[in-house]
């Protein structure tokens, strides 16, 4: 059978066949193959379980290593195998389709509870054997005369044959006999390891209370005692092992020998060290990663006595570019230049670098004066990023943004902190990147509350919590109502009532204008369509519609409103749809191709913000609008008497210029009578602004149209 097994279970055999295999030649049983294939089937199931649980559980791995000892697979290769066929296969076969960097970093993990699970299990048979054999060694003194010489033999042979170190010493320390196991730990010869005492055998990494409770031990105060204990062997290198020293008494109960059993524990204790070091440390660039990161950085935010930290949160600018068009080999050999670079800023005492992921990387210091170090710090990793980085003959130019966040220990949280350096950072590259920033808790407080915002904008529209404002659309002219412009309110159930300048950009950034911008033209339509049949005396009511860019991209911006208009039974002149001048600068045939068909269709197309976009006059020609909203900004100079002549001059021209072209003028922001004058004066056809009314519910438009109607 060729390719990938077709479901998750057929994935989980092979995974376990996989194992098996790997496992079967160096594991003492007397299963075959196939049969050892079954027994770590549901091994297989529990590590796959704990590889996709919503939190890690360290004990499943354990489990699974202890169960490794259950079945046999002993000899330490057995181990080693297994670890390396879930390091390699584990995420591929069980994995599935989620996030492969998280799953690789629960797999090392795993792999740790494994090694952890396996020693504990070992360490208890091991246990089990040295009980029997000291079991063994007292009932061979125990045993009546005429039987001597059989127990003898039996412990002889459970001496000679054990798999763990075994050594007898007297009270005094001398050592009387060793067994052949213990020898092979040591790599020497028995007179090598004999004409030593056992008070010699230490080693620098000793606990304090090793040679204190082998003291206890000889003087007969303790019967025993177990501890983790490195020795050196003749060549110099170090044997861990697992060390449990039992004393042992003469017929009368008097201290006589001291027995010890040794478990070589250095190929395990280096794989423990190993995983450690892949778990937390960067495999690309060898920095310490998320993981490692955060534990030191919690230990120097839980730090006391007047100390503090500086971090300093780096994004490189532009990276996506070099990966799109160099390849990601290219963006790797970036990277591992810019954590070396990296790496020599931070060298003194209490300074550390880490990579968070991607080409994001902290730097952080710790001590008394971080206010003045974190500025230096920051200082020293932008100059280690003005030398171009040379890559396949290119000299790449590296730019960086930093965020800046300092303070006292044991105030903020790692996450707290990590969050306002990351918040600092994107303010840094908003402002045009290759600079640092420092944390401003006001602009943190903004952010959280733009992305808290930004979450809560799907649900928002699920629950009805946006509204319409409507304000009145007036004819220079006579001052009737001539319709309404539809403005969207949020009613947020924390902040109140937000005006769309704080929410429409979150709704474009995150594509829900869309879905917003169609309800809005459901609702306004609907609206419109009451208007006119409650109040048919009063003429018709036009109601005008705001389309964000986003919008007059998305492929069913013609049909939606085809069909709205349809379902509502409103004819398409009573709708004019407002489009901001700088969303059709540069704008290509495909871009106006559907304002152009919803214009055939006899909906009128507003340019609103007229005169900002810096527009080409002359373009207006080709764009399919019936009506220019002058911005509010040429306008204000006539609120007061004598109105600005320069103002007056530009008006009269934008005027002109439309009124020769068939357009109509709408102007926005009328907030006096004089200015209304002075407008209707020079031709504007229609205004809006709070002279009028402000926006408001569509019943106070009701009541403006009925006043012109009877008035």
């Amino acid at each position: 059978m060729t390719g990938e097994p077709d479901g998750p279970e057929d994935r989980l055999h092979r995974f376990a066949t996989i194992w098996s295999r790997a496992v079967f030649p160096v594991t003492s049983t007397s299963l075959t193959r196939p049969e050892l294939e079954q027994q770590l089937l549901p091994l297989a199931r529990r590590l796959s379980d704990a590889l996709k649980a919503r939190t890690f559980d360290a004990a499943a791995g354990q489990t699974v290593g202890a169960a490794l000892v259950a079945a046999h697979c002993t000899d330490p290769e057995a181990l080693s195998r297994s670890l390396d066929c879930v390091d390699a296969y584990l995420v591929l076969y069980c994995g599935e389709d989620g996030p492969q960097e998280a799953l690789r970093t629960r797999s090392a993990r795993l792999q740790h509870a494994m090694a952890a699970g396996y020693a504990g299990a070992l360490r208890e048979r091991t246990l089990a054997e040295q009980e029997a054999i000291s079991q063994a060694a007292l009932n061979a003194r125990s045993t009546v005369a005429e039987a001597l010489h059989a127990s003898e033999a039996r412990f002889r042979a459970v001496f000679e044959g054990a798999a763990i170190g075994i050594g007898i010493a007297d009270l005094e320390g001398n050592i009387l006999q060793v067994n052949g196991a213990l020898l092979r730990m040591f790599g020497g010869s028995e007179q090598g390891v004999r004409g030593r005492k056992v008070p010699e055998w230490t080693h620098p990494e000793d606990a304090p209370q090793v040679w204190r409770l082998y003291e206890e031990l000889v003087r007969g105060e303790r019967e025993h005692y177990h501890v983790e204990k490195a020795f050196y062997r003749p060549d110099g290198t170090a044997l861990w092992t697992n060390l449990t020293v039992s004393l042992l008494r003469d017929a009368d109960g008097r201290p006589q020998y001291q027995l010890a059993l040794m478990e070589d524990t250095t190929e395990r204790r280096l794989l423990n060290l190993r995983l450690r070091y892949e778990a937390t440390h960067d495999a690309l660039t060898g920095l310490p990663n998320r993981t490692l990161f955060f534990e030191r950085l919690e230990k120097a935010l839980s730090a006391g006595n007047d100390q503090r930290f500086g971090l300093c949160y780096l994004d490189l600018d532009g990276f996506k570019t070099i990966n799109d068009s160099l390849g990601h080999a290219a963006g790797d050999r970036l990277l591992v230049e810019v954590a070396d670079r990296l790496q020599s800023c931070a060298t003194a005492p209490g300074e550390m670098v880490a990579r968070l992921g991607g080409d994001e990387f902290v730097a952080l210091t710790t001590g008394p004066d971080t206010e003045r170090e974190v500025d230096a710090l920051a200082d020293r990793i932008m100059n280690a990023l003005v030398t171009p980085v040379r890559i396949d003959g290119r000299e790449l130019t590296v730019r960086g943004s930093i965020g800046i966040v300092e303070g006292p220990a044991g105030e903020r949280g790692p996450a707290e902190v990590l969050r306002s350096a990351d918040i600092t950072m994107y303010r840094a590259k908003s402002a045009g990147g290759n600079r640092f920033e420092l944390a401003d808790p006001e602009a943190d407080a903004r952010a959280i509350t733009r992305h808290g915002l930004t979450t809560a904008l799907p649900a928002a529209l699920d629950r009805g919590e946006f509204f319409i404002e409507y304000q009145p659309l007036v004819h220079l002219g006579d001052g009737s109502v001539h319709g309404a412009e539809a403005l969207v309110r949020w009613l947020h159930p924390q902040h109140g009532v937000l005006g769309p300048d704080q929410f429409i950009p979150l709704a474009e950034h995150t594509g829900l204008i869309v879905p917003l911008g169609r309800w809005v033209l459901e609702q306004s339509v609907r609206q419109a369509r009451q208007w006119q049949e409650r109040h048919a005396d009063a003429g018709p009511l036009r109601i005008n519609v705001n389309l964000s860019p986003c919008q007059l991209t998305h492929p069913g911006l013609v049909q939606d409103t085809v069909d709205i208009l349809e379902r509502e039974g409103l004819d398409a002149e009573a709708l004019c749809l407002e489009v901001t001048e700088s969303a059709l600068i540069g704008a290509d045939d495909d871009l106006l191709k559907p304002l152009r068909r919803l214009a055939e269709m006899g909906v009128d197309i507003a340019l609103d913000d007229f005169g900002t976009g810096y527009s080409n006059l002359a373009n207006l020609r080709r764009l399919p609008v019936s009506i220019l909203k002058l911005d509010r900004s040429f306008t204000q100079g006539m609120q007061q008497f004598p109105a600005d002549p320069v103002d007056l001059k530009i008006v009269e021209g934008i005027v002109s210029l439309a009124h020769s072209l068939d357009l109509a003028v709408t102007v926005e922001g009328v907030e006096t009578g004089a200015q209304a004058e002075q407008l209707r004066i020079l031709g504007c056809d229609t205004a809006q602004g709070w002279y009028y009314a402000r926006p408001g519910p569509p019943e106070r438009l009701h009541e403006l149209a009925l006043v012109d109607a009877t008035g």
